[in-house]
């Protein structure tokens, strides 16, 4: 009984020893990414009868964690009143009746998972779920990322379409001009990368 009883308790202790090494692990592979708005651009297209509109919005801020399971947190702000389109009249009315910027100025992502495994090193295909935020309203949504990783620096491209009126916004077309009633939204963001690792030895 002895002989078992210490047998029982090494395989305890060599278990314990693995638990903590697979948490430290895990804890190392937690990441930060750290979106830069000089090298972040979002940019929207919307087509007419006559010929594409093409525009762009500013970033606020943005910051985002991910851990090893796939489950993400943060979010990222864009500055709704910050769209240009470069016509003045057009703008003056995409702000006024399709976003109603000044009543909401800000528009919003909340990521809470990836589907798809982000490289360390190289490009990675992934899928991102959360929450998307616009004219007042949150919105789910699963969109496609383009992931480049080094060792310090991050980048990604996403494409994805906003149904606006679909989702309660005012079509701006008039009767003699006609435009689309989704407007198409690419992100090429980038920043800095931070790699929790300092914690694996504790």
């Amino acid at each position: 009984m002895a002989i078992i009883h210490q047998l029982s308790r090494r395989y305890l202790v060599f278990l314990a020893i693995l638990l903590c090494a697979g948490a430290g692990i895990a804890r190392a592979q937690e990441s930060t990414f750290d979106l830069d708005p000089a090298k972040t651009v979002i940019s929207f297209t919307l087509g007419d009868v006559l010929h594409t509109v093409h525009g762009t919005f500013k970033l606020k801020q943005g910051m985002l964690h991910l851990d090893p399971t796939g489950k993400m947190s943060g979010g990222i702000v864009v500055d709704a009143t910050s769209g240009n389109s470069g016509s003045g009249m057009r703008d003056r009315k995409m702000h006024k009746e399709v976003l109603e910027s000044t009543r909401y100025p800000e528009i919003g992502f909340r990521p809470d998972r990836i589907d798809g495994k982000v490289s360390s090193d190289g490009k990675s295909s992934v899928m991102v779920h959360g929450i998307f935020s616009v004219h007042g309203v949150d919105r789910e949504i699963t969109v496609p990322a383009q992931v480049d990783m080094s060792a310090e620096q991050w980048a990604a491209t996403v494409h994805f379409t906003v149904p606006y009126a679909k989702w309660g916004m005012k079509n701006p077309s008039t009767l003699f001009l006609r435009v689309s009633d989704s407007v198409e939204i690419d992100l090429e963001a980038a920043g800095k990368v931070e790699k929790e690792s300092a914690q694996a030895t504790q």
